[in-house]
C-alpha cells in the first residue's frame, strides 16, 4: 500500500492519544482504603475480569478509528501492483515508451493493442499519482521531450505505432543523461513495453554501466517497468527475401522469393494445415495465390509475375489477411536493372589477399557482374568511392584523411570489413583497435554464432552456415565495443559489428591465410559473408535501395515523397514506418527489422538481473485491459473507522441487569 499525502502519515503517533488520556485519568484519582468498600470489591472481583477486557476493547477500537481517519486523509492506492508509488510525488517522471512493431499486437478479443493499452494505463496512473514534471523518451528518436500532461501520450504523433525496432539501453541511456543534465529530484522511470530480446539486447555490455551510472545518483531512481509479454501463437508474418528482375526475348518478370511465419506458440497447431491467401501488389496490378503450409514456416521460391519489358524500375508488396498482429500483415520492395558490384580491398600485400578477391568476384547472380579493386593504403584517396558498395580493409586502420574517407563511405550507407594486420599498430577507429595477436597451442573451434540475422544468418532454405567447422590457429585481440557475431572458446570474439547510424562496419579477428585460419580452406562461410556485406553495400549505389525503419534511414527524409505507405504522418516519421518513399531519381523501401519477425520474449528472472541492485517493480498486463493499474483507497479506511466508532459505543454502553431491568 501506497499513498497521493505520505506526509500526513506523520500524524500517526496521534493513535496514542486514548491511551495518554487514559493514564491522564488514572493519576486524577487517588486510593483510599476504606473498611465498608472492602466487602463490596470483593463481591465485584468475579466480574473485574470482563470489565478490563471491555475497557482494553473500548481503547483499542478508539485507537483504530484515529489510525483509519489518518490512513484516508493520506490518499493510500491499492492494486496488485503493491509499492507501486512509494516515495509520494515525483519531482520528475520519464515515460519510455516502446513503438516497435510487436507492440502492435492484438489482445485476445479486443481490438485494442499492447501500445494503446498502455498508453491509456499510463494516462491514469499518472494522473493519479502527480508530478511535477512528464517527459517522454520514444523508442524512434531516444529523445526527451516534455509534456504539458499525461493526456498527451494519446494525442502526440510520436507515441503512434512505427516499424521501427526499439533499443531500451539506449532509451535508458538518455533518460540517465536527461536526470543528469536536469539534476533532477525524485525521479520515477515508467518503461512501457513488450520485453522482445531483440529490443532489450539484454547481453550488451551496456546494462552493467548503466545499472552503475544510476546507482550514483543521491536522490534515487525508481523504475516501473509494464510490460505485456503475452505471444500470439496464430499470428503470422510475411517477409520478402529475394526479388529479380528478368528479361526474355519478348518481356519481363519478377521473380519474388518469401517467407510466412507463424509465432512460436506451444506447439499444438505445429501440424495444423493452413491456407493462406499470399496477395501480390506491384504497382496497382493485384494477384492473388492461397498457400497451404504447417508447421512454423513456409516458404515461396522465385515467384513469377509477368512485368511489361518497358518497366525498368518499380515497386510492389506482399500483404496476408489481418490477425493478431497487422505490422508483420505486409512487406514493400523494390525491383530494378541489377548495378555491377564493385569490391574494394585494401592491403599492405596483394598475394595476401588472394582468397579475399576470389569470393568478391565470383558473383552468386550471372546477371550481375561482381568487380573488384585492390590499391594499398596509399593509394585509398585515388578512389572512386561513390562506385564502391564493399571495402575489404587488411591493414593497419586508417588515420587522418583515410579515416575520413571510410566513416564518409559508412555514412552514406557502405559495408566495410576489418581484417587484422599482422602489425596491429595503435590506430583505433569507430572505437575498435587491434591489440595483439594471440597462437593458440591446439586449433580453436567456433564456439558460437547468431543464426538469426546479420552475416552469419542461416540460408534463404533454413539451412546453418557452417560456421562450427572453421579452425582457427591465430586470432588478433579486439579492443571496443561490438555486438558479437561468432565468439572462439571463452567468448572470445572471432567476428563482431559496430553500431553506426548507417552503413555496416564489421570486424574479424583472424584472416583466410591458412596459418591463421580455414577460412580459405572451408570457404563457404567466407563467400556467403563476403557476398552478403557486398549486397547491402551495393543497395546503397543503385537507384532502388532497401531501408530498415529506424533512425538509419533518417537522412534527408524531408525530401522523400511518398508512392505507398502506412499512413506514416509527417514528413518527420517517414524513416520510421513501412512503406514505399521516392526522392530525386531514386525508390526507398522501408520495412521493419528482421529481428522483429516473432523474436522470443524475455524471461521474467533476466529481466530482475537487468535492474538488479535499482529500486524497480513490474507488473504483467495484457493488451485490452484498461483497467486502472492503481486505485485510491481512502472509502475503505472511512469505512473501517466508522465501524470501529460504533463497535466502540457498543462496548460503552452500560450493562442491563436482566433480572430487574436496571442498568449496572
Amino acid at each position: 500500500m501506497t499513498f497521493l499525502q505520505p506526509l500526513l502519515l506523520a500524524g500517526l503517533p496521534l493513535v496514542a492519544l486514548p491511551l495518554i488520556i487514559h493514564l491522564i485519568n488514572q493519576r486524577r484519582f487517588q486510593t483510599l482504603r476504606w473498611g465498608a468498600m472492602m466487602f463490596l470489591l470483593a463481591a465485584n472481583r468475579m466480574s473485574r475480569g470482563f470489565a478490563k477486557l471491555r475497557q482494553w476493547l473500548i481503547m483499542l477500537f478508539r485507537m483504530l478509528a484515529i489510525a483509519a481517519l489518518i490512513f484516508a486523509v493520506s490518499r493510500p492506492l491499492a492494486s496488485g501492483w503493491l509499492g507501486l508509488a512509494a516515495g509520494g510525488r515525483a519531482d520528475t517522471t520519464l515515460i519510455l515508451l516502446d513503438r516497435s512493431p510487436s507492440m502492435q499486437q492484438r489482445g485476445s478479443g479486443s481490438a485494442a493493442s499492447k501500445l494503446e493499452t498502455g498508453r491509456q494505463q499510463l494516462v491514469q496512473t499518472l494522473k493519479l499519482l502527480g508530478s511535477s514534471r512528464w517527459v517522454l523518451i520514444e523508442s524512434t528518436t531516444n529523445q526527451p521531450r516534455d509534456l504539458e500532461s499525461p493526456e498527451a501520450l494519446l494525442s502526440l504523433t510520436e507515441t503512434e505505432p512505427t516499424s521501427a525496432a526499439a533499443d531500451l539501453p539506449s532509451m535508458l541511456q538518455a533518460a540517465h543523461d536527461y536526470i543528469q543534465a536536469n539534476k533532477s529530484g525524485h525521479t520515477e522511470v515508467w518503461i512501457c513495453s513488450d520485453l522482445r530480446a531483440n529490443d532489450w539486447n539484454a547481453e550488451s555490455g551496456r546494462w552493467q554501466a548503466l545499472r552503475d551510472s544510476f546507482l550514483e545518483f543521491a536522490q534515487g531512481v525508481r523504475f516501473h517497468l509494464l510490460a505485456y509479454s503475452q505471444p500470439a501463437p496464430e499470428n503470422l508474418g510475411i517477409r520478402v527475401t529475394e526479388v529479380r528482375r528478368l528479361e526474355t526475348s519478348d518481356a519481363a518478370e519478377l521473380l519474388v522469393s518469401l517467407k510466412v511465419k507463424r509465432e512460436a506458440g506451444d506447439g499444438q497447431n505445429d501440424d495444423v494445415k493452413t491456407i493462406v491467401p499470399i496477395e501480390f501488389l506491384i504497382e496497382g496490378s493485384r494477384s492473388v495465390m492461397n498457400v497451404e503450409f504447417s508447421g512454423r514456416e513456409y516458404e515461396l521460391k522465385d515467384h513469377r509475375i509477368p512485368i511489361e519489358r518497358a518497366r525498368k524500375r518499380g515497386w510492389g508488396k506482399v500483404s496476408i489477411p489481418a490477425d493478431e498482429n497487422p505490422a508483420d500483415n505486409d512487406f514493400y520492395f523494390a525491383f530494378s536493372e541489377p548495378a555491377p558490384r564493385h569490391t574494394l580491398i585494401v592491403a599492405d600485400d596483394p598475394l595476401a589477399v588472394r582468397p579475399l578477391q576470389l569470393a568478391a568476384a565470383i558473383s552468386p547472380n550471372p546477371a550481375v557482374k561482381n568487380l573488384v579493386e585492390i590499391v594499398t593504403p596509399d593509394q585509398v584517396s585515388s578512389v572512386e568511392w561513390e562506385k564502391v558498395g564493399l571495402v575489404l580493409w587488411h591493414s593497419q586502420l586508417p588515420e587522418a584523411e583515410a579515416a575520413k574517407l571510410v566513416e564518409s563511405f559508412v555514412g552514406r550507407g557502405g559495408q566495410m570489413l576489418f581484417l587484422p594486420p599482422r602489425d596491429p599498430g595503435s590506430q583505433e577507429l569507430f572505437g575498435i583497435r587491434w591489440k595483439q595477436w594471440i597462437e593458440s597451442p591446439k586449433e580453436l573451434a567456433v564456439d558460437t554464432w547468431r543464426g538469426d540475422q546479420d552475416l552469419l544468418a542461416h540460408t534463404l532454405s533454413g539451412a546453418a552456415l557452417p560456421v562450427g567447422q572453421l579452425e582457427v590457429q591465430k586470432y588478433c585481440e579486439i579492443q571496443g565495443e561490438l555486438t558479437p557475431l561468432a565468439t572462439l572458446g571463452g567468448g572470445v570474439p572471432l567476428m563482431g559489428r559496430v553500431t553506426t547510424n548507417r552503413g555496416g562496419v564489421y570486424f574479424c579477428a583472424t584472416t583466410p591465410a591458412l596459418a591463421d585460419s580455414s577460412l580459405a580452406s572451408n570457404g563457404v562461410v567466407l563467400y556467403i559473408v563476403v557476398q552478403r556485406a557486398l549486397a547491402a553495400g551495393a543497395e546503397a549505389l543503385g537507384n532502388t535501395r532497401q531501408l530498415v525503419a529506424g533512425p538509419a534511414a533518417s537522412e534527408n527524409s524531408v525530401n522523400w515523397k511518398v508512392e505507398a505507405s502506412s499512413d506514416p504522418g509527417y514528413s518527420t516519421e517517414y524513416p520510421f514506418h513501412r512503406g514505399v518513399y521516392s526522392t530525386d531519381d531514386k525508390l526507398l523501401v522501408v520495412n521493419r527489422d528482421a529481428a522483429e519477425d516473432q523474436a522470443p520474449v524475455l524471461g521474467e528472472g533476466r529481466v530482475a538481473e537487468l535492474f538488479k541492485g535499482l529500486d524497480f517493480a513490474r507488473v504483467d498486463d495484457s493488451a485490452g485491459n484498461l483497467n486502472s493499474l492503481i486505485q485510491e483507497i481512502w472509502r475503505l479506511f472511512l469505512t473501517m473507522m466508522m465501524v470501529a466508532m460504533v463497535v466502540e459505543a457498543g462496548l460503552c454502553l452500560p450493562k442491563v441487569n436482566r433480572v430487574t431491568g436496571a442498568s449496572t
